[in-house]
């Protein structure tokens, strides 16, 4: 994973503030976005796996909603209201919008509902591949 970051960080061109004159934009490699993105989709992986071996996990995604809405926590947030949509579909394609790297994949996961899913000991880890 650390090799994996070092090679993100060199090889990814971000617009950067600007340097030199001012207005143009300088390239910079590294982007704290892509990496909290890139540990997302490994959380998000991992999840994949957990749920494939007990789909009765999925459950847990549904009632957060569900209790995010009871409370007035988010159950307005539009990106709610699609997560409510696609956890209706069949449980391979919604395990392949977690893992997809879409811009669309990427902002749902910002506001994912399956929390609870990992333990505390498996998001550290993840955190921990990434750290930096």
């Amino acid at each position: 994973m650390r090799r994996y970051r070092a090679r993100l960080k060199a090889q990814i061109p971000v617009i950067g503030a600007p340097e030199g004159r001012a207005g143009e934009p300088s390239a910079r490699t590294y982007s704290s976005h892509a990496l909290s993105d890139a540990r997302s989709l490994a959380m998000h992986a991992r999840i994949v796996a957990k749920i494939n071996r007990d789909p009765a996990l999925l459950a847990l995604a549904r009632a957060n909603l569900v209790r995010w809405a009871a409370v007035g926590t988010g159950g307005a947030l539009p990106a709610h209201a699609e997560w409510r949509q696609i956890l209706q579909w069949e449980w391979d394609a919604i395990a392949a919008l977690l893992l997809e790297q879409s811009e669309w994949a990427v902002r749902l996961r910002q506001s994912t509902p399956f929390t609870g899913i990992l333990h505390a000991k498996e998001r550290w880890a993840i955190h921990e591949a990434f750290r930096s």
